[in-house]
This record gives structure tokens, C-alpha cells and sequence, in this order.
């Protein structure tokens, strides 16, 4: 492996132009390829006149070249988690411009061809990144970093995790428009001289077929994908080595472990820390009783009261900074208690959001949940819930509201009659986004009367089949038609394209309809099955929609950028 090379003085010193920096598909890139792309996205940036551009790029060598382009520029850039509507219109006003892969915007590309010029080093004080919170608690929050940041925090990884790692290919999960994929993936990588894959993996099966072609690798994962391994991991065919596998971006439930270990063959290196934060501190559990976090190097802990303070060159100063986490000390680390401010009001009562959610895991009846405040002409509470193979039994057996009795039951226990979560949903996993994590906007949107219950019965790599409860109240059925209702043809379409999204890593740009059928009527109160499948060489999302009655709908949705 090549020594490691501060981030500042990574293009000025250098690496042999030969050296393998990433692979995409296959091919490898080398150190010559990111020198002149981070050559044609400097010179594209500094034709700009603002110095603040808000950069997405799904691929993570593309990234790391526009990322290094716009710093030696003088650019801050501000990291997106996603392209989404309400994320860019939240930007606009706070940047000049947008760059790389932002479809519907005028977004800065590279320029071509650019001569690589004498790169200085960068300037370690520089407002290099702006990241966001992931909103799972309310509206993002923009955090500056300085690259000081960013570069300390990388050497402290390095420091504490490089010697066990070899040349492992860094494989990931993660998104790097996060600040744990950005670290993990893409910065300390290059300043290891690690090889990187360009490409993310979004589903497990993904994990299963980059496992069985690469070497030695490390995996950078997400609790949401640690907690759903597939059991056809590839290691009796003796080709891969897995030297690390890191989680991080939330807490990985103590049930995952025993998975983890016998299909990865190791237990992952757990890192807390926050975007405001950033890493914190560390822990392998070989044993479920190893409970302790220990603190990554430079980081200094204190308490106050029971809440966890933080002193780190990973912060913007030198001050203490608080956080709403919870600890206790544990030998010569300490144990995470949860959030001390998970607390909500209803009808002037104090609830704590997280004594809920455990009180309902414990039940048995539900493998995830969350509780979390509902909106409207007064605030209510909701639930959203994975069922445990218990609880799917029973919801097949007396229905869901058999279940939701049940959990109910468990709640009034704790909290008051007047203050019980008034509805209840059932998922097949918790909505999650790239980088893992459910944001508050994805578990509200479960709520959203236009979205029909569903439950999943199967899913492959590009197949997917479920079953749709069609409420009467929906709102779809209003005026639609007055004395007998039908559900709308273009809300069949929306559902296909709802569902088909979360199952597949479809593209956002839609081309066209293909071979679209309505053969009946779906009425209020229907169960429907939907069976979709997904080619992702053509772009194609083929749906069917069927019931006890017959066929109701079938035909294609094609994805993907505009000629």
C-alpha cells in the first residue's frame, strides 16, 4: 500500500500517474485520470463567479475529482444528500450554482481537456464543505467545515484503523454525499492510496456480487444494510478477504450481530459521531457483551450529568461541544443510553418518544419501530413498525387491528389514554436513504393518505410482488366518480412508479409510456396485487395489477436521461 499522503498536499505532491485510484465497472482508474479531471473541474469553477456550488455526482471517482476540482478553485461546496424538489429548492437560495449530476438545473460540468497545472497545497483553514443533518428529527440543519476538519479527522482514522486494513478495495454501501460515505469512501482512500469502487452498492444482492469477484476488500455499510444480509455471501468459493467492515450513520441493533459475524466472518467496527460532530468514538463487539465505546484518537470526552461533551480537532473550535446522547462510563470507555432529547408534547404531556419505541420491541411483535409527532389540527402520535415474523403471523390470523390492540395494550402501560398513537402502519423495512438513515420526511410520507397499505411477499434483484389494501377513504376517490368511485388510471401509475422506486434503483428522469393497459375497474376496498419488474439495460419498470376479479392494469414505465 502507498504511504499515506495528507488530503492538502495529495495533488501537489502526487502519486505515480500508473497508480490504481478507483474502479468503475470493471476498469480501473488511475492517478493521471483524476489529476486532469480535477484539472477540468478546477478550471471550470474558477470561471465562475460565486465560490459556493452545490455538488452531486452519483459516481464516487467523478465526485472525488469535481470535489478536489473546486477546492484548488476556492469553492466551498454544499453536499446534498439528494437531487430531490424540496432539497434544491432549500439551496437555491443559499448557493450560486449547482454542478455535476443535478438534472433540471443549469449544472456546472468540467470543462475538457484542461491543462493539469503546478498544484499548490490547499489551504487547511479554507471553508471547504458544507453538510447537512439528515432531518430525522426535523428540518436540516447546514454545518460548516473548514478542510481542517475534515483532513484531522481523516488522519485519525487512518491512525487508528490502517494498519489492519493492507491494500483492501474500499467497497461501500454509503453514499459519499454524507458525511460518513465522504470520509469512509472517498478521503481516506485517497489519502491512504487505497483503491476505491466508484460505484455504491444499494442492495444486499449488490453486496453479494461484489464480494464474489474482488480480493481483499473492506466493506463501508450502513446498519440498514448490516441488519438484511443475504445468506449466500460468497465465502466458500474462497475468493474474497474481508479485512474490515465499518457501520456507522446509526446504531446497529445488538440482533444484527450474530449475522454479522457468521456471514462476514467478523463483527463490524461500529463509529459514532455526528455530521455536527464527527467521529467520536469506536467499538467492535466480538461479544455481545462488549458494550464500550472507546474514543478515536485526538477526541477528549467528559460528562455532564449523564449527557456526553466533546472536545476534538474534528469541531470548528476549541470549545466543549454538548450533545443529546446519553452515557455512562464503562471501564475505560462508556455505553450509549440513547437520546436525551427525543422528547414531545401531547395534550401537555411530556412523552418520550424512545421509552415507546422500546416498550413496543418489547413485545416481540415488531422487529423496528418508530413513534414519532404527527402534524394537523393537533398534534397526534403515529407508529410505524416492522412487524417480527410474530407479528405478521397474527396480523394474518385476526388482522391488523388485532396487532395494533396489542401494541396499544404495551403502551398504556407507560403513557396515558390521552396521549396513545392514533394511527398505525405496517412496513416490510423502515424507509431509509442512501446513506442509511430514515429521515423524518420518508417516515411522514407513510402517513400521506395517498400512499395505500401494502405489504411485500417477495423481492429479487429484479422482481418485486405485493399486495395493495385500497382504502375507500382515499382521497384519490374523490370526485372520481361521484356515485360509483374507481381509482384513477394515473393513480395506478403513480403507485407503480412509488413502489418501483423503493425497490429498485430506478433513475430519476422519466421517457415514456410503453404497452399500457386498463382492463377494469379497481373499487374502493379492493385487495390488489401488484407484481412489477425492473430491467435495469432498458430502463424498464413493467407493472401488472391484478385482483380475485381478473386483470385490472399492466404495461412499462422506461427511466432514464433525455436524449
Amino acid at each position: 500500500m502507498a504511504d499515506f499522503l495528507a488530503l492538502e498536499q495529495l495533488l501537489a505532491v502526487g502519486r505515480p500517474a500508473a497508480m490504481t485510484v478507483a474502479v468503475r465497472q470493471g476498469q480501473q482508474l488511475d492517478f493521471a485520470c483524476l489529476a486532469q479531471q480535477a484539472a477540468n473541474w478546477r478550471a471550470a469553477f474558477a470561471a465562475q463567479p460565486g465560490r459556493r456550488f452545490a455538488l452531486y455526482c452519483h459516481d464516487s471517482f467523478t465526485f472525488a475529482a469535481a470535489l478536489l476540482g473546486a477546492w484548488h478553485a476556492g469553492v466551498c461546496v454544499y453536499l446534498p444528500a439528494d437531487v430531490l424538489p424540496a432539497t434544491l429548492a432549500r439551496l437555491r437560495g443559499e448557493v450560486d450554482g449547482f454542478a455535476g449530476d443535478i438534472a433540471g438545473e443549469d449544472s456546472l460540468q468540467p470543462l475538457p481537456d484542461t491543462v493539469v497545472p503546478d498544484w499548490p497545497a490547499l489551504e487547511r483553514q479554507a471553508p471547504g464543505l458544507v453538510v447537512f443533518t439528515s432531518g430525522s428529527t426535523g428540518e436540516p440543519v447546514a454545518i460548516a467545515k473548514q478542510l481542517s476538519q475534515l483532513f484531522d479527522e481523516v488522519q485519525s482514522l487512518a491512525a487508528c484503523f490502517d494498519t489492519d486494513m493492507g491494500e483492501a478495495m474500499v467497497l461501500a454501501t454509503v453514499s459519499h454525499q454524507h458525511i460518513y460515505g465522504l470520509l469512509f469512501r472517498v478521503l481516506w482512500p485517497l489519502a491512504a492510496g487505497r483503491v476505491f469502487a466508484a460505484d455504491r452498492l444499494v442492495f444486499p444482492e449488490d453486496i453479494v456480487a461484489a464480494l464474489a469477484v474482488n480480493g481483499d476488500c473492506v466493506l463501508v455499510a450502513s446498519p440498514a444494510h448490516l441488519k438484511r444480509l443475504p445468506d449466500n455471501l460468497p465465502w466458500a468459493a474462497g475468493k474474497t478477504s474481508l479485512r474490515a467492515v465499518f457501520s456507522s450513520g446509526g446504531p446497529l441493533p445488538a440482533e444484527a450481530l450474530p449475522d454479522c459475524r457468521r456471514l462476514l466472518g467478523r463483527a463490524p467496527i461500529e463509529v459514532y459521531g455526528s455530521s455536527e460532530t464527527g467521529g467520536i468514538a469506536w467499538r467492535q463487539r466480538m461479544n455481545d457483551g462488549d458494550l464500550a465505546w472507546r474514543a478515536l484518537p485526538g477526541v477528549k470526552l467528559q460528562l455532564d450529568g449523564e449527557k456526553l461533551l466533546v472536545q476534538s480537532p474534528h469541531l470548528a473550535g476549541t470549545d466543549w461541544q454538548r450533545t443529546e446522547d446519553r452515557v455512562s462510563l464503562l471501564g475505560d470507555g462508556f455505553e450509549l443510553l440513547g437520546r436525551a432529547d427525543r422528547i414531545v408534547k401531547i395534550e401537555e404531556k411530556r412523552v418520550s418518544l424512545t421509552a415507546m419505541e422500546s416498550a413496543l420491541l418489547a413485545t416481540g411483535l415488531v422487529a423496528e419501530v418508530r413513534v414519532l409527532p404527527l402534524s394537523g389540527l393537533r398534534l397526534t402520535l403515529g407508529v410505524l413498525a416492522v412487524p417480527s415474523a410474530a407479528g405478521w403471523a397474527l396480523i394474518d390470523e385476526q388482522g391488523k387491528r388485532a396487532l395494533n390492540a396489542r401494541l396499544r395494550a404495551a403502551l398504556a402501560e407507560l403513557v396515558e389514554a390521552s396521549v396513545l398513537p392514533r394511527r398505525w402502519r405496517y412496513a416490510w423495512t423502515l424507509p431509509s436513504n442512501a446513506q442509511g438513515k430514515a429521515t423524518e420526511a420518508a417516515l411522514q410520507a407513510w402517513f400521506d393518505p395517498r400512499r395505500p397499505a401494502a405489504r411485500l411477499l417477495s423481492r429479487t434483484t429484479g422482481e418485486a410482488s405485493l399486495v395493495l389494501e385500497i382504502d375507500a377513504r382515499s382521497p384519490y376517490f374523490v370526485g372520481h366518480f361521484p356515485q360509483t368511485p374507481i381509482l384513477p388510471g394515473v393513480t395506478q401509475l403513480d403507485w407503480a412508479v412509488l413502489f418501483g422506486r423503493e425497490l429498485f434503483a430506478i433513475p430519476a428522469g422519466f421517457l415514456r409510456l410503453e404497452a399500457v393497459k386498463f382492463q377494469q375497474v379497481i373499487a374502493p376496498g379492493s385487495l390488489v396485487s401488484m407484481d412489477l419488474s425492473w430491467q435495469a439495460e432498458r430502463g424498464s419498470l413493467g407493472f401488472k395489477l391484478t385482483s380475485a376479479a381478473g386483470a385490472h392494469a399492466s404495461g412499462r414505465i422506461v427511466f432514464g436521461a433525455p436524449a
